[in-house]
């Protein structure tokens, strides 16, 4: 790991929430550097500021303090508009709740996000197809989300967070809703994106046997990283 370069570099990152007058802080002088590649985890328990942390650095969130650089891009001076464009061309997102549009099927909740780009319609069934066969799902293709089982939802998501090949994938607590096989099959799956596609992966977790999977941990308690 200590060849590659870094892709997501924190320096300095506070963020604060106003509560009527009140302001609380929930990170504090936050510095952190994720490698190209890596497995990343962080832990903490509920209310630890770990998933505040991760919509800062997937730019769904803004900084009050400090920089947060992903692939040498500082998204902290980013407008609205360019922080949108950004995301899509540059993060793909896993839900602990999987996200997906429940009047679309498997296909079209995966293809989705190609429809922003230049992609023929060939093209994207393509994509879309490459992507159903890595994650093991070609067979429920048509299926809707009501009709999958909670570990099908999510290798939908994670086909989706994918399939425009973005620079990092985040993942906010990916097995929180999954029983222990499905969890085990979904971080199967997460382990070999990393290891065979070299994604950039940063999941957050507060599950020890999740974490173990990723090639570095840290902790985040009460706003300060471990």
């Amino acid at each position: 790991m200590q060849d590659r370069m870094p892709i997501v570099e924190i320096e300095n990152v506070s963020k604060y929430y106003r509560r009527d007058s009140q302001t609380v802080p929930v990170l504090e002088n936050i510095t952190l550097t994720i490698a190209e590649g890596e497995f990343f985890s962080l832990m903490g328990p509920s209310g630890s500021g770990k998933s505040t942390l991760l919509n800062l650095i997937a730019g769904i969130d803004k900084t009050d303090g400090g920089s947060i650089k992903v692939g040498g891009i500082d998204i902290s001076f980013l407008s609205e508009t360019e922080l949108a464009r950004w995301r899509g061309a540059n993060v793909g997102f896993i839900f602990q709740f999987y996200n997906l549009i429940p009047v679309l099927n498997a296909f079209e909740n995966i293809e989705l996000p190609l429809l922003l780009t230049g992609l023929s319609r060939k093209e994207r069934r393509e994509h879309v197809d490459a992507a159903l066969q890595l994650v093991n799902l070609v067979d429920r293709r048509d299926h809707y989300p009501g009709q999958l089982s909670g570990g099908e939802q999510q290798r939908v998501a994670i086909a989706r967070a994918i399939i425009s090949d973005p620079a990092i994938v985040v993942a906010d607590e990916p097995t929180g809703d999954l029983d222990r096989i499905s969890a085990e099959d979904v971080l199967d799956l997460m382990a070999r994106l990393n290891r065979e596609l070299g994604k950039t992966i940063v999941m957050v977790t507060h599950d020890p046997r999740a974490a173990q999977r990723a090639s570095v941990i840290r902790h985040l308690e009460k706003g300060v990283l471990r």
